[in-house]
């Protein structure tokens, strides 16, 4: 029976995004400056209070939990608290949970600290960001604080001041096609070199969502092209994004307002659909000036449609200020 039951588990899948979750701070992806100002740390072990901040899937928790895990190697278990935003992280835990954590008595090597890791941490009430940056001062001497979030702004400045900033940005499509290449090796993917840079341009610089969308497309299809990705993606096709803005710019407005019908009429969202225009008209082979003028008209579509007015009338607008930012720049 035991046999048995151990057999099921190796076949049981973890998900990629965990399998391949690097576990030492030289493996992680991408940011070089911030990681190797983290290997440092993870070398000399005199780690201050940081804050990671950047989009999502980036690598910033996986940071954080590969330098705890260097600094206190089998001290990890009884040595970090680890708090996610699907935690409670009101003003009571900051004062029970990690000033528990704080006061406890654990035997480390020398020169290093507990760490408490709090995760989406601009997720956290201001109350207890106040409560917070008291007890980060008291217990300065045996406790460290690692904040991951994506947007520093919403921590407090007290808090701020009081950590070292590690920023994340976007990964490019070359780091993260050289990490899908790792796992297309190890885990025997068929795919085609399209499939791939579907994955990479789903992805936009997020290697969590690169990873995910590789496995959903491989355990859908066990192939990964072009069309599987975005069967599963389900993102605006580029191509048909590509040929609504070669419409505008050859002058053929109805053909390219058929085009935004059809992806409308397909149930893409408004946000989705000018996302992709955006991304499309930048990598665009066209004259500077006029992909200017089409980022800038983008831009304010862009604005109102996230401030609610996402209907395809507004997308129609945009076509429309595209076909008379190209009349103008033939007239000049």
């Amino acid at each position: 029976m035991a046999s048995s039951s151990s057999s099921s588990l190796s076949n049981y899948d973890i998900p990629w995004v965990e399998k391949y979750r690097p576990n030492k701070v030289v493996d992680i992806v991408g940011n070089e400056d911030a990681v190797s100002r983290l290997q440092v740390i993870a070398r000399d072990g005199n780690m201050p209070n940081i804050i990671l901040s950047g989009p999502p899937g980036t690598g910033k928790t996986t940071s954080i939990l590969a330098l705890a895990h260097e600094l206190l190697g089998p001290n990890y278990r009884e040595g970090v608290l680890e708090l996610n935003a699907s935690d409670d992280r009101g003003i009571d835990v900051v004062r029970n949970k990690i000033k528990m954590f704080a006061q406890k008595k654990v035997t480390l090597p020398p020169g290093r600290h507990k760490v408490v890791i709090l995760d989406e941490a601009d997720s956290m009430t201001s109350g207890a960001q106040q409560a917070l940056r008291r007890t980060m001062e008291i217990y300065s001497n045996s406790t460290r604080f690692a904040l991951a979030c994506n947007t520093s702004s919403k921590i407090i400045e007290p808090i701020q001041s009081r950590c070292a900033l590690v920023r994340f940005s976007r990964l490019s499509d070359q780091q993260i096609l050289g990490r899908l290449m790792v796992v297309v090796e190890a885990e025997k993917v068929p795919y085609v070199p399209e499939g791939l840079e579907a994955i990479i341009f789903t992805a936009d610089g997020d290697m969590r969502q690169a990873l995910n969308n590789l496995q959903a497309t491989h355990s859908g299809f066990r192939f990964v092209n072009q069309e599987n990705v975005f069967k599963v993606c389900d993102q605006p096709h580029p191509l048909h994004v590509k040929n609504i803005v070669r419409n505008v710019l050859e002058g053929k407005f109805d053909d390219a307002c058929f085009g935004l019908k059809q992806l409308y009429d397909l149930g893409y969202s408004p946000t989705d659909i000018i996302t992709t225009i955006f991304r499309i008209i930048k990598n665009y082979d066209m004259a500077e000036y006029l992909k200017l003028e089409f980022m800038k008209e983008t831009g304010f579509a862009h604005m109102r449609i996230c401030d609610g007015v996402g209907s395809y009338l507004q997308l129609c607008g945009l076509l429309a200020k595209l076909s008379m930012a190209r009349e103008t720049a033939r007239a000049s």
